[in-house]
């Protein structure tokens, strides 16, 4: 089965939900299995975690990392299609083709005996659960090694930096009246698009790095009012907002609390992800994917979350790194076929050449 057959294949599987996800990692710890690759599955709340590895246990160990779930679409995204270059499906680029590499990179090298490589697939990357996510089971497990790969989309550019998450679940009050005479209330759900205009204008939203033009927010889900001819008094907003990795979460949500008539709820963190682009593994994955990169191949920052920072908190640095595609979460999301094929073949020439090989 080739790069495109088995992204194909997983595509096909809606794992959207518990049941679609339960039925790829039964299709995934199966198609293991019958390539003679020992599969372990745990659990993390309720959903798949699987574990693989080839070579020796005392070797230089790559961890390869991935996640099988995917955010919800229509009917029609899970069944892939291709046009030309472009294979387009609901996961193709984040990060059923990775994805598929990974399994197919853990069996071209199921012979070699100078690396140990472990493939760690979950199922809940996509959540807004905060804590006991899969990857952290996986780190939990003792699943960890010398340097890990996680197969978010980066373009065949190895991430560095991820930004962090501080999502906000937060009311707006306003006051109620008739719906005949609105000047004589305070429409809250008017009221809380203002603030999140307000949000967007605060001191931190104009903040940039060296790897970031800005933080990103985004206004996720707002509902409130309760009757058609009714002023409503009461609005509920989810803000979205990915941090600079420079940047102070408390400081970030000190600013957004000091908007009036605003209260935050809840909150869902995720720190930012950051390892040093001098790594010899960074300049040594950079070096593996030149060849199959029409340009240059560098350190870039990536402006959604990382679970790579699973990783980074047991000391083991993790890096962001995938094919070439666009559209992921969108409607027309896609991956190239050829670096998905350029993909297999850098994760493999970096696994020949693995930093940890060489003497310190």
């Amino acid at each position: 089965m080739d790069e495109v057959a088995l992204t194909e294949r997983l595509v096909a599987f809606d794992t959207s939900s518990p049941e679609g996800l339960r039925r790829a990692a039964e299709f995934v710890g199966g198609w293991l299995e019958s390539r003679d690759i020992k599969a372990e599955q745990i659990e993390s709340k309720g959903l798949p975690v699987t574990m693989a590895e080839v070579g020796p246990r005392d070797a230089p160990t790559l961890v390869l990392h991935g996640h099988v779930d995917v955010v919800p679409g229509d009917r029609e995204m899970f069944t892939p299609r291709r046009d030309g270059d472009r294979l387009y499906g609901r996961g193709t680029y984040d990060m059923k083709g990775a994805l598929a590499v990974m399994l197919l990179v853990l069996h071209d090298l199921r012979e070699q005996e100078t690396v140990r490589v472990r493939l760690g697939i979950v199922s809940d990357e996509e959540s807004e659960e905060e804590d006991n996510r899969g990857s952290d089971a996986l780190v939990g497990h003792g699943f960890i090694g010398d340097f890990a790969i996680t197969g978010e989309p980066t373009n065949l550019q190895v991430g560095v930096q991820a930004k962090g998450v501080l999502a906000m679940r937060m009311e707006i009050k306003g006051r109620s009246a008739h719906g005949a005479t609105p000047w004589l209330g305070d429409n809250a759900v008017v009221k809380a698009v203002q603030v999140f205009r307000a949000i967007e204008s605060l001191p931190f939203a104009r903040q940039s790095s060296a790897l970031f033009d800005r933080p990103s927010i985004n206004l996720g889900r707002i509902w409130g009012g309760d009757a058609l001819n009714k002023v409503p008094d009461n609005c509920v907003m989810d803000v979205d907002i990915r941090f600079l990795p420079e940047q102070d979460p408390e400081e970030v949500m000190a600013q957004v609390k000091g908007l009036p008539d605003t209260r935050i709820l809840t909150t869902f963190r995720r720190p930012p992800a950051v390892v040093e682009p001098e790594s010899p593994f960074v300049q040594g994955l950079c070096q593996a994917t030149s060849p199959h990169h029409p340009e240059h191949v560098m350190s870039v920052g990536r402006d959604g979350a990382s679970d790579a920072v699973s990783f980074l908190n047991a000391g083991v640095p993790a890096v962001e790194f995938g094919p070439v595609g666009d559209g992921h979460h969108g409607p027309e999301e896609w991956v190239s076929v050829t670096s998905l094929r350029g993909y297999r073949q850098a994760l493999a020439d970096f696994v020949r050449d693995f930093p940890g090989l060489i003497p310190a």
